[in-house]
């Protein structure tokens, strides 16, 4: 009965049951507390499982490999990661689905690189389990957060190795890790070879077109869909009115958006606006934009004012911007980001004083901004650099690099973007704290540490300024380099002086 609340909607009821079991004087077995602390878990109840907890070590059940994988799994799901560690590092045997757990904790955690060094473990057998497809899975999630294409590439390799090739599940992570590697080539190779695809196979297939600015393609791809007789589903409409976005197909995204109800039964949801907006925010279309949340029969999201606050900034539309924030203050939901877009929107018309008065504002407040931050992979090892960084092991010859890089660019015409300071300082000032983005060090390291002709691939965690998308367009040309950049929102391909996006982002 406890197991059987544990799977149901009443969790609650499988607590109360074990409660009442023990109260009878009935002592649990070890399946008795698993199943209690998965009703924990669907509760997000954090005291009723650590009381489960303080009674599986009085029951003496501390040494049972299953149950105490559940709860790891119970501390990892209430954010408890340190606890779901503790708790497996006491384990006395630890199979194929605790260390799974622990990759899971991992990923959760955002400890990406550990879980990456797990999955080196098992398949090393030092640690006497092997990795199954449960474990690739997770990893391959793992590679796509870090952009760890080599790394997924060895996955992908020990998948086909041991007869995984064909389960769907897999080939479907394998798409989105190509594709958020920045290698859609790849995916596309993956999602060809599939014997049978699902609807989540073609909108993997639909969005990896579309991040990287295939929008005609990735619309193609829906239509080749309905050809196959597959219909779509919420998650495709998402992708193909990201690939218009991407594209600046306003027409195309009009048509698409009008017939997912009418023709596909598929009801428009919030991410589905935020498309729309954003379509039209990327197009200058911004009261058009404006109108359509304000039109919404669902309530507008944080995320969707954040879109239009975006355009705002790079359009200069200084009061709607301003109004926007007054939606996202009604929500009780700004953040540090947005206070940045508004600075940007500020700083793009020349009002220094508003700038002043709104970093005034965020210091009172105490609102810290996150930090820009980009990684680069090389021989399977992920370097990280934050703006100025100076903890890299070879941070000399990056910033010499970086400089004499900087020297070559400016002969080929490179002029530094001092619009993406924030900070009212004159222009050399400007140009210098520009110098030292954390994406312009990892294209540094890459040119330095690789050979020649060698494809430079970067992740950030922020959406790419105008002046290191400016920097790297010229690097491509002059270096004879490709530089694959995945920002917040989608990638930018340099090559020979140009970006796949064609500066639309």
């Amino acid at each position: 009965m406890i197991r059987a609340y544990s799977l149901s909607n009443f969790p609650e009821e499988g607590f109360k049951l074990y409660r009442e079991m023990r109260n009878r004087g009935i002592t649990p077995d070890p399946l008795s507390s698993s199943f209690v602390t998965k009703s924990c878990i669907r509760m997000s109840s954090l005291l009723g499982g650590l009381q489960v907890h303080a009674k599986i070590l009085e029951d003496g059940h501390q040494s049972d490999s299953l149950l105490l994988t559940t709860l790891m799994n119970f501390y990892s799901s209430c954010q408890k990661f340190d606890d779901a560690c503790k708790v497996f590092d006491e384990m006395p045997q630890r199979d194929t689905v605790a260390w799974n757990v622990l990759i899971s904790c991992y990923t959760r955690n955002g400890r990406t690189r550990d879980a990456l060094g797990v999955f080196d473990m098992m398949e090393s057998k030092r640690c006497g389990s092997q990795p199954d497809d449960v474990t690739c899975l997770l990893v391959l999630q793992a590679c796509s957060n870090l952009g760890a294409l080599e790394f997924g590439g060895r996955v992908h390799s020990y998948i086909r190795e041991h007869g995984f090739g064909n389960a769907v599940n897999l080939c479907n992570s394998l798409i989105a890790m190509y594709s958020r590697c920045g290698c859609v080539d790849k995916a596309y190779q993956v999602f060809k070879g599939m014997p049978s695809k699902d609807v989540i196979s073609w909108s993997a297939m639909i969005s990896g077109l579309a991040s990287h600015g295939h929008g005609r393609e990735a619309i193609e791809a829906f239509w080749e869909m309905q050809r196959m007789g597959v219909a779509p589903d919420d998650q495709t409409f998402t992708g193909v009115l990201c690939a218009c976005s991407h594209s600046g197909l306003v027409d195309e995204g009009w048509m698409f958006f009008d017939c997912m109800s009418k023709e596909f039964s598929v009801t428009p949801n919030v991410h589905h606006y935020g498309c729309m907006v954003d379509l039209l925010g990327r197009a200058g279309l911004l009261e058009q934009a404006y109108q359509l949340i304000l039109s919404m029969r669902v309530r507008p999201d944080a995320a969707m004012w954040r879109t239009l606050l975006g355009a705002c900034r790079i359009y200069g539309h200084v009061s709607l911007g301003e109004c926007v924030i007054e939606h996202l203050i009604e929500l009780k939901a700004q953040e540090a980001g947005d206070y940045v877009l508004l600075l940007n929107t500020y700083s793009s018309v020349g009002n220094w004083e508003k700038v002043i008065e709104v970093r005034k504002l965020m210091k009172e407040k105490e609102i810290q901004t996150t930090p820009g931050c980009s990684t680069i992979e090389l021989t399977g090892v992920i370097h990280e650099f934050l703006v100025d960084d100076i903890s890299h092991p070879r941070k000399n010859e990056i910033y010499e690099m970086l400089d004499e890089i900087g020297k070559q660019l400016k002969i080929a015409g490179y002029v530094a973007e001092v619009t993406s300071e924030l900070h009212d300082l004159g222009s050399e000032e400007k140009e210098s704290s520009l110098s030292y983005h954390s994406e312009k060090l990892a294209m540094a390291f890459g040119v330095l540490a690789t050979p020649p002709g060698t494809t430079i691939r970067v992740a950030k965690n922020l959406r790419t300024c105008v002046d290191c998308h400016n920097f790297a367009k010229v690097l491509s040309g002059v270096y004879n380099r490709v530089v694959i950049i995945r920002d917040r929102t989608r990638f930018h391909h340099f090559r020979e002086g140009r970006c796949s996006c064609n500066d639309y982002w």
